[in-house]
């Protein structure tokens, strides 16, 4: 049976659509769902994930039946991020055993002590804007202005398909429709703010975490079917050709069923959440390399395709109101 990805892309009008990626053409999804107006909202691809267990046979069925021929070529389409856009998007902070070792080494480095390396009971999460930071590959990548330290961050996304509380960790891969690639980008030097040692609001979480392109996602959203094993994926990065992150999702902290089980305790998750589940070793900050503007980012795990961007400056006028509902249309154009 062929096998299948859901993407977003522009329309000739400039409107985005859901596509269904089979091999190098994409379908429509009503098409390949006969149209079926009670099968699911073929609108987005957050409406297919809300009847994931009943549109995912049916468009793997149909992908197994389709001439390739018939659809458009997506070299022909500019693709968007595939999910526009999760409820939430949670992060899972420090969870590589390959990036504690890089964190140990620069704690060595600036206060003169080895901090001891021990599993901590739990996941540590944050949370990250969506629509005002998800952008979808091939396409540009603001640098925010108020930063001169961005990093790089290769993550494996894992895209929720149903409404999920309290699950336990031998169910939790249950809960997956499938994944996706993250680049959680950071702003280094907004990690703290000056002026508030001693206090518990030291660490600035929305500024290094959130601004505009933040979170490069994509290329396309691939099924938790074609994945036999998300805990050992490949998982590497480039920056302008230089490799420079190398690893593998079994070097992770806490496996994606501990993460899935320890956010159900605390919230529902919903269809489309995408919960980015930490990055390996090789980030920008041990080695002093930040990202600039003109550079390309490349980010590939084994069976989820490849995530490109080129960093630009963000030239937004402060002062500036845009129109329209559509944020990805924002001071981007075609």
């Amino acid at each position: 049976m062929a096998e299948y990805r859901l993407v977003s892309y522009r329309d000739a009008s400039g409107a985005t659509k859901p596509g269904v990626l089979v091999q190098d053409r994409i379908f429509a999804p009503a098409r390949l769902l006969k149209n079926d107006a009670h099968a699911s909202d073929t609108e987005s691809v957050i409406g297919l994930l809300r009847h994931w267990d009943e549109v995912h046979p049916r468009l793997a069925a149909a992908a197994g039946e389709v001439d390739p021929r018939d659809g458009r070529p997506l070299a022909d389409v500019v693709l968007d991020a595939p999910i526009l856009y999760p409820g939430a998007l949670f992060c899972a902070g420090a969870n590589y055993w390959d990036h504690l070792q890089e964190m140990v080494g620069i704690a060595a480095r600036t206060t003169g002590k080895t901090p001891s390396l021990s599993k901590p009971t739990e996941p540590w999460f944050f949370l990250k804007t969506t629509a005002g930071s998800i952008v979808g590959t091939g396409r540009p990548a603001r640098l925010p202005g108020f930063s001169k330290q961005v990093d790089w961050e290769a993550e494996l996304g894992v895209v929720i398909a149903r409404p999920t509380r309290n699950i336990s960790e031998s169910r939790a891969l249950d809960a997956v429709a499938g994944y996706v690639i993250v680049n959680d980008l950071s702003a280094r030097d907004l990690m703290k703010r000056e002026g508030r040692e001693g206090s518990p609001f030291g660490y600035d979480w929305v500024g290094q975490k959130c601004f505009e392109d933040a979170a490069p996602m994509g290329p396309w959203f691939t099924p938790a079917a074609y994945v036999s094993d998300p805990n050992n994926l490949a998982i590497k990065l480039w920056v302008n050709g230089v490799l420079k992150q190398d690893s593998n999702t079994g070097r992770m902290v806490h496996n994606i069923q501990e993460q899935i089980a320890y956010l159900s305790r605390h919230v529902t998750l919903q269809p489309g959440d995408v919960i980015a589940t930490g990055t390996p070793a090789g980030v920008g900050m041990p080695r002093g390399e930040f990202l600039q503007a003109g550079d390309e980012v490349r980010i590939e795990i084994a069976g989820c395709g490849t995530l490109v961007n080129r960093m630009t400056a963000d030239d937004t006028n402060i002062n500036a109101v845009t129109p329209g509902p559509e944020r990805s249309e924002r001071a981007r154009g075609p």
